[in-house]
């Protein structure tokens, strides 16, 4: 029910509650108010009968009367004794044949020489009262109470009209003021929806104080709010931006299990787009470990760093639960971390393996040397032989130190215009006498379309001649290298083909990082650094371009060098 209703109905309830309660109370007191008054013109009209009557009884019936008569009322004399000895309305011969009257509450108060009252009505007539005087004789006077009713009834009538008419009153102001205060409030009301919307607020001037108040303090209410909501989503924006921005993923779900906040980084680390619904955090992970992690927080204990493998990749999981129920997960990938610090170990352990070969031989040979006197046929075996260690060594070193000047940065390609065939037999010359001794032919394939690239000429021979290296090493006998050149995405793809062992396809991604050996013992029997592709990978990278290798075990292997048309674009 709207507030004007029930201003307006309280207040025709309370006027009709004061109406009745005011009829009620007039009509009570008019009538007490003319009982004593008949009561006392009954008790002076007694007391007039009794004056007036004479010495002589015989008169007093006649008398009594002609009284009553004149006032339409009954009257009754007693003697001392109580008896009734004339009645306006009893013939004096049936006076002797009624009930003792002596008894009558009035009659008794009057013989006792007090003046009695009573009011009650007789079988079958109207209700009276009865006002009994002390004396010789003992007057009673009774009238009749239905000009008590008729009086009381006109009056209470006069009253309810003007009852009536104020409460119509009473309503009509009471519809006016409840309009008049119930407006304002359904305008603040308005206001107040207003204010979680978004929407401007109104707030109304009633020209009543406390209202007025009230929407003082409602539009200062307000303000605060929306200062305080500015600042909330300020930081929310903010907290959500670091958040998005995080390398590390970051998940957090209510107290039910759904996923709240899921940033870019832990749906590209779980595998779903920013649009695709995620499911609930207890079959989000498909990894045991995984489970555990999340069943550990959501029992309400941390997790801290606990390392797992998920989809691939070497992931550090640490959890916290949320006081309000749910969960916050932070995933760190650390599959680069992990696969550095393998290629740190596989660094040093080659390297110092690379360097304890050719350095023991060297220094074995020094020895035998120094402690022996052998022929000069033997010394030059020896000699020879420290000398090719000590080569070793220092290519090596060369190609380290080329590879760490490369990855820095400080060397850049001068680009100049390089017949590709040309430079194809060119980086093989120094190869053909190897290759003839262990018969592996050569060809050079340049496409029509190919026949030049915009390339760093000492690059280019670099890159070809460990492309070369590295065929001539693990192709058998009678078998061929192939350097061919292609159009491909508009640059140059240069491959370097050749009917080798071929490579596992569990070790192609890896063949390009740095003293990786597909066959370790092999390799380093054929005498080489383990740096000839992660050096012909940069170089190539450096020139804009990119590299790859397809293999199969028994068929050979191709690594291919794509160079754009314009290096550096």
């Amino acid at each position: 029910m709207r507030v004007a209703a029930r201003l307006v109905l309280g207040t025709v309830g309370i006027l009709l509650f004061a109406v009745m309660v005011m009829a009620w109370a007039s009509r009570t007191a008019l009538r007490r108010h003319l009982e004593l008054q008949l009561q006392a013109d009954i008790e002076q009209e007694a007391q007039l009968i009794q004056a007036a009557l004479p010495d002589d009884p015989a008169t007093w019936e006649r008398l009594v009367g002609r009284w009553a008569a004149l006032r339409t009322h009954r009257v009754t004399l007693f003697d001392a004794e109580g008896r009734a000895i004339a009645d306006n309305q009893i013939p004096p011969g049936l006076l002797a044949g009624q009930a003792d009257l002596s008894t009558l509450p009035e009659v008794k108060e009057a013989l006792a020489g007090r003046t009695g009252v009573d009011i009650r009505s007789d079988p079958a007539e109207p209700a009276r009262i009865w006002v009994a005087v002390p004396g010789k004789p003992v007057v009673r006077v009774a009238s009749d109470l239905a000009v008590l009713e008729r009086a009381a009834g006109r009056s209470q009538r006069a009253i309810l009209i003007g009852a009536l008419l104020a409460l119509g009153l009473g309503s009509v102001l009471a519809i006016i003021g409840g309009r008049a205060i119930a407006g304002p409030l359904s305008q603040m009301a308005a206001a107040a929806r207003a204010i979680p919307s978004g929407q401007p607020p109104r707030f109304p001037r009633s020209g009543l104080t406390e209202i007025d108040q009230l929407s003082n303090a409602l539009r200062q209410m307000q303000q605060e709010l929306a200062d305080r909501f500015d600042l909330l989503r300020r930081a929310g924006a903010e907290s959500s931006a670091l958040v998005d921005a995080m390398v590390e993923g970051v998940l957090a779900s209510d107290e039910r299990g759904r996923i709240m906040t899921a940033n870019p980084a832990a749906r590209r680390l779980l595998g779903y787009d920013e649009t695709e619904s995620m499911p609930n955090l207890s079959s989000l992970f498909r990894v045991k470990a995984a489970r555990e992690v999340v069943d550990a927080t959501v029992r309400g204990d941390a997790v801290q760093d606990r390392e797992l493998e998920l989809n691939g990749r070497t992931i550090l999981v640490n959890s916290r639960p949320l006081p309000a129920g749910g969960a916050v997960l932070v995933l760190h990938d650390v599959s680069q971390l992990r696969r550095l610090e393998t290629v740190r170990r596989d660094f040093v352990a080659n390297v110092s393996h690379e360097l304890k070969t050719p350095l023991t031989s060297i220094s074995g040979y020094a020895e035998t040397l120094l402690s022996e006197n052998p022929d000069e046929a033997t010394r030059r075996i020896f000699l020879r032989t420290i000398l090719t260690n000590a080569q070793r060594i220092q290519s090596l070193v060369d190609d380290q130190l080329d590879l760490s000047r490369i990855e820095s940065g400080r060397w850049q390609p001068r680009i100049e215009s390089l017949d590709i065939a040309a430079a194809a037999r060119e980086a093989w010359q120094p190869r053909a006498d190897r290759a003839a001794t262990g018969r592996v032919t050569f060809k050079v394939d340049a496409g029509a379309e190919s026949t030049t690239i915009q390339a760093d000429p000492e690059a280019m021979r670099q890159i070809l001649g460990n492309l070369y290296d590295n065929a001539l090493r693990f192709t058998p006998a009678g078998g061929s290298i192939t350097a061919q050149s292609r159009t491909a995405d508009g640059g140059v793809a240069i491959s370097v083909r050749d009917t080798g062992a071929g490579i596992g396809s569990e070790h192609l991604p890896r063949i390009f990082e740095r003293y990786y050996r597909v066959d370790a013992g092999r390799a380093r029997d054929a005498g080489g650094t383990g740096l000839g592709l992660a050096i012909v990978k940069h170089l190539v990278e450096a020139h804009g371009g990119r590299v790859s290798a397809e293999s199969e075990l028994g068929t050979g292997t191709v690594v291919t060098c794509w160079f754009p048309a314009e290096p550096g674009a």
